[in-house]
């Protein structure tokens, strides 16, 4: 380990370092996890987690999620293009089927690949914040959360208001939006529709997205039923995303879609949430994008589930318990027609002793899968509140991932899935430390993985051109983590400064170097920063910067910078990314864009 890292860290994190304003700091405080059962406030959670607010999204200088989570140290986004199009969401090291996405705790899981994952991150006009639960995760939310998990909390209301968006910049860069929110007699709505369009900063790299939002509530006042409807198409060029080949002009089509359910019955000990949803995406894959009869896939996928997760308050502490019951269909001309059928069991229960100073949270998930029977995950969270401002905390946990249908099935001229795996599993472990004040918010955790029956493409020997589907041997990770923000005021604005820091190691090269397709590549060093500064009334400043070292030896450093002018009811943005023109790639063969810019124009009305 370069402990130079360690050291210039931690002395930074002695005098500032995720950004809010010091009052939305405060708010942090208060701020209820909802992606679990038992709902605690962020600064009493035992766990590692990360908040991204509403102001830290409107200071990231991003435009979509995936451009977002790139700033928070232990999480690795590998993109394969802009504007989100297609990015793979790996925590702590994992593979991109290991992280589970929800939305408002819908999981958004893809049976047929983990590359979908991203496919369902919303429009970030819509995000109130994204919660980001880093370490084993199972008990809590079932498989898939294998190193982690990230919740987007869409906004609740919006008032009665209309904000309307354009923005212009860089590769015939194009985007537009409208945002509405009414709220009525009984019922409130938010309607969101994007449309994000570019020509490409390089051959066939062009694409064509579209997002649609509904989140309306109903029946406010008797008993509330909250129904969430979203629907992405995405259309573009897949220039060298799996192959090098550069005459083919691959092609990809993405339509991710999903309409949910969810009320909550409450009364003064029992809170009962019920909930049903239904998920689709459709994924086309043309490996030559002017032939589609030379090499097409087509896949679509269908889950529909029902869930009840509760808490019961009681003398004894807090239990919670859940059922997530749901089933899966695919079609495919390359997987085949399949259908799957699963069962989740949560219970959990908090214990707090010693004046309330002691939490200690053991729990369980038992799973079962119409193919791969039962399994059973206990966990355990503990944390010791020192005093107001400094609170211990640690955790061990079981966790697994049943392999996708691309691992099992999927066969083309260099690939061949196995339908003979066995599901990953881990044994995990965290300890941490968190320290909270009304303008220092710090966390440092050091964490280990011991995994077994991974599961990874790989090929025999240098020769051999097909990569198969495999459970290679035992894995080993184990890294260290810090998290930090400072705010502070000159002349009487409010300034924020944030650092992160990840240092992970890990034996995955010991297992198959040069041979395996999605191992290699982890995040050894991964630093990030931004600096959100105000000294002038109605002008705001931004500046990102991200630092990576990949096992693999490539190092990149990538500076990115927003300004936003607001006068009256308009604002308009500026924004850079990759400033210094940073020569990188993230994942597989295709190069990040260079340097480029895009001007916003924002216009509310309330």
């Amino acid at each position: 380990m370069k402990f130079t890292y360690l050291f210039t860290l931690l002395g930074l994190l002695s005098i500032s370092t995720h950004a809010q304003d010091l009052e939305q700091q405060q708010q942090l405080d208060s701020v209820i996890i909802t992606s679990s059962r038992i709902e605690l406030p962020f600064k009493e959670n035992s766990r590692t987690i990360t908040v991204i607010s509403s102001s830290d999204i409107k200071n990231s200088a991003a435009t979509n999620v995936a451009d977002l989570l790139q700033q928070v140290a232990g999480v690795d986004i590998r993109r394969r293009g802009t504007a989100g199009s297609q990015a793979d969401l790996y925590i702590r090291g994992g593979g991109f089927d290991q992280t589970l996405l929800l939305i408002d705790g819908i999981k958004m899981d893809d049976a047929q690949t983990g590359h979908h994952t991203m496919n369902a991150a919303l429009p970030i006009e819509v995000i109130e914040r994204i919660e980001i639960i880093k370490g084993p995760a199972a008990r809590v939310f079932g498989q898939n959360a294998f190193t982690g998990a990230i919740n987007i909390v869409t906004k609740t209301n919006l008032n009665n208001s209309v904000s309307a968006n354009l923005e212009t910049g860089s590769f015939g860069q194009l985007n537009a939006g409208v945002t509405v929110g009414t709220e009525l007699d009984n019922s409130s709505h938010i309607i969101h529709v994007g449309k994000m369009t570019s020509e490409g900063y390089r051959n066939n790299s062009d694409y064509d997205n579209t997002n649609y939002f509904i989140k309306s509530v109903f029946n406010k006042k008797a008993q509330a039923i909250e129904m969430i409807t979203t629907f992405s198409d995405r259309k573009f060029g897949a220039e060298n995303f799996y192959t090098t080949n550069p005459t083919f002009n691959e092609y990809e089509e993405t339509k991710n879609s999903l309409i949910g359910f969810t009320t909550t019955f409450n009364t003064e000990k029992l809170k009962i949430k019920p909930r049903i949803y239904w998920k689709r995406n459709e994924d086309l894959f043309l490996l030559k994008r002017e032939d589609p009869s030379f090499f097409r896939n087509l896949h679509i996928t269908d889950k529909m589930g029902a869930e009840v997760n509760a808490s019961y308050t009681s003398t004894a502490g807090v239990t919670g318990f859940g059922v997530d019951v749901s089933k899966i269909y695919i079609r495919s001309n390359n997987l085949g027609n399949r259908n799957r059928f699963m069962t989740n069991l949560f219970l959990e229960h908090q214990f707090k002793l010693l004046e309330d100073k002691l939490d200690i949270t053991p729990g369980i998930a038992v799973t079962y899968f119409s193919d791969f029977k039962f399994h059973a995950f206990p966990g355990l969270d503990l944390g010791y509140q020192v005093n107001d401002n400094i609170k211990l905390y640690g955790n061990i946990g079981y966790t697994y991932r049943i392999p996708t249908y691309t691992d099992l099935f999927y066969n083309d001229f260099r690939t061949s899935g196995n339908a003979n795996l066995e599901p990953e599993e881990a044994f995990a472990q965290e300890l941490g430390i968190k320290y909270n004040t009304n303008n220092f918010s710090g966390t440092i955790a050091l964490f280990n993985r011991d995994a077994k029956n991974l599961i990874d493409f790989i090929r025999p020997n240098a020769t051999e051109t097909i990569y198969t589907a495999t459970n290679i041997a035992e894995v080993n990770t184990k890294g260290l983590e810090v998290d930090a923000s400072y705010n502070f005021k000159i002349t009487d604005f409010n300034q924020s400064l944030a650092i992160g820091y990840t240092f992970l190691e890990d034996n995955i090269l010991d297992q198959n170097k040069e041979l395996s397709r999605y191992s290699l590549n982890t995040l050894k060093h991964h630093f990030t920063t931004r600096l959100s500064t105000q000294l002038f009334k109605n002008v705001r400043q931004n500046i990102v910067y991200k630092h990576a070292e990949r096992t693999t030896g490539q190092t990149y450093n990538v500076w990115d910078a927003s300004l936003i002018l607001t006068v009256k009811q308009l604002e308009f943005t500026a924004t850079a990314s990759n400033i210094f023109d940073a020569d990188y790639i993230e994942t597989g063969f295709t190069p990040m864009p260079p340097s480029n810019v895009l001007f916003g124009m924002r216009f509310n009305f309330n």
